[in-house]
């Protein structure tokens, strides 16, 4: 067997500053988690309730510009419309860690991104092979991880969880969206219409344009992006696309050369707090409410071929290929665990992986069809499997809580003064 690699660790901290700007994305993130969360329980309360006919009422009501086929339900304005703010940030944050941050090292890159691929994957055959008589278009569904609610579940049981396994989850679920809209964008698109499509390349060419002159004002900006939205939406081709591919137009390194935040990061300060605190609740308030009917409802949602799948794909699924992709990368560059860290601690932070929220509850409605009781299943189905791997990756991660403690606490020593953990600078 061929000698470890020493100058390689899984794991390892990294720089200071990209540590100290991912701690201030998981910080936005965490309080986003916080409002989804609420906005998930306001909608199941809702849709059980004496006040049920209310909530479907607020589903369907309709607005915006029949002239451009844009009179859409509140509801698919929250999935087409907010969830493309979701993902400009997403390709703004994927964008940027690959170009500035850390994951430019393709060593650093390779494991979140086989991890993400091979969470992808097992999920996926895991619901067909439950599924090979029956609905295995939504194959999708166990694929996605929802790192809002993840670090809500991290602010109650793992405060101390270290820095490296933080940023892994973060790249984890960042590469997770851009696989999940390319999944959108080639297996959920049901008819294409070619001239919209071609026709948005032009707003997105002018936006790109701009952006990469370094202009930032919004009145010149949010038109072109809404009108590259309005085309790629009448393309057939899901909308969200238009946030992704808008992201990446921005550039993420200053024109001059000098250290500093460039336009990706001027931008990503200003619209993930509405992504995180606007755009992902709402979707939330408009997407999780679904009518239970008691214990017995719920065991036969449960019950469904498609819950099962989602159930299973969500909880074993993805640990399973998260962990194994990682172990495979781990082995082939023949790399060793960083300093007080163990396999088990990769175990915890892949099941919490296995909570697919948001992304998930929007391929399923892309699958089945909002308002069916295949979509009725489906919502029950993400929400059981989410709040199982919430509870087993907690369990899993306090085992370990003593261990992170000491490492979180080495991490703030800081005895020269500089405002740099001396850690950060051996």
């Amino acid at each position: 067997m061929p000698a470890p690699n020493r100058d390689y660790k899984l794991f390892s901290r990294g720089s200071w500053p990209e540590a100290r700007r991912i701690a201030d994305i998981l910080r936005k993130e965490t309080i986003g988690g916080v409002l989804l969360l609420a906005g998930a329980l306001v909608a199941l309360v809702w849709a059980n309730s004496p006040w049920a006919e209310q909530y479907e009422a607020m589903l369907q009501f309709t607005v915006g510009p029949a002239g451009l086929h844009l009179d859409l339900p509140v509801a698919k304005w929250a999935a087409d419309g907010l969830l493309a703010i979701f993902f400009f940030v997403a390709g703004l944050e994927l964008k940027r860690e690959f170009v500035a941050g850390d994951l430019r090292d393709p060593r650093r890159a390779a494991v979140p991104v086989a991890a993400a691929v091979g969470g992808v994957i097992v999920p996926a055959l895991l619901y067909v092979v439950v599924n090979l008589n029956g609905a295995t278009v939504g194959w999708a569904i166990p694929t996605a991880t929802d790192i809002a609610f993840a670090l809500a579940v991290l602010a109650v049981v793992g405060r101390c969880l270290p820095t490296a396994l933080r940023t892994f989850l973060l790249t984890l679920a960042v590469v997770d969206d851009l696989l999940a809209i390319l999944i959108i964008a080639v297996f959920y698109t049901a008819q294409l219409s070619v001239l919209p499509l071609l026709a948005a390349l032009l707003p997105l060419g002018l936006f790109t344009v701009l952006v990469q002159r370094r202009v930032r004002s919004g009145w010149l900006l949010l038109p072109l992006a809404c009108a590259a939205w309005a085309l790629v939406h009448a393309s057939g081709v899901h909308a969200t696309v238009a946030g992704v591919l808008l992201g990446f137009a921005v550039p993420v390194l200053r024109r001059d050369g000098a250290n500093g935040p460039g336009l990706a990061e001027h931008f990503e300060h200003r619209f993930r707090p509405i992504s995180a605190g606007v755009a992902v609740p709402i979707f939330a308030l408009m997407s999780a409410g679904v009518a239970i009917g008691g214990f017995a409802g719920l065991g036969s949602a449960l019950s469904d071929p498609v819950a099962i799948g989602i159930v299973l794909g969500l909880v074993v699924g993805k640990p399973v290929g998260i962990t194994a992709a990682t172990w495979l990368t781990a082995r082939f560059t023949r790399a060793r665990m960083d300093s007080g860290l163990a396999w088990i601690d990769v175990v915890g932070v892949s099941v919490l992986a296995g909570i697919g929220f948001t992304v998930s509850l929007l391929i399923g409605e892309l699958a089945f069809g909002l308002g069916t009781d295949l979509d009725d299943r489906v919502k029950v189905a993400v929400l059981t499997g989410s709040l199982a791997a919430a509870l087993l990756a907690a369990i899993v991660l306090r085992v370990r809580n003593r261990t992170y403690r000491r490492i979180f606490e080495a991490e703030q020593v800081d005895r020269d003064r500089d405002d740099v953990p001396d850690v950060y600078q051996h």
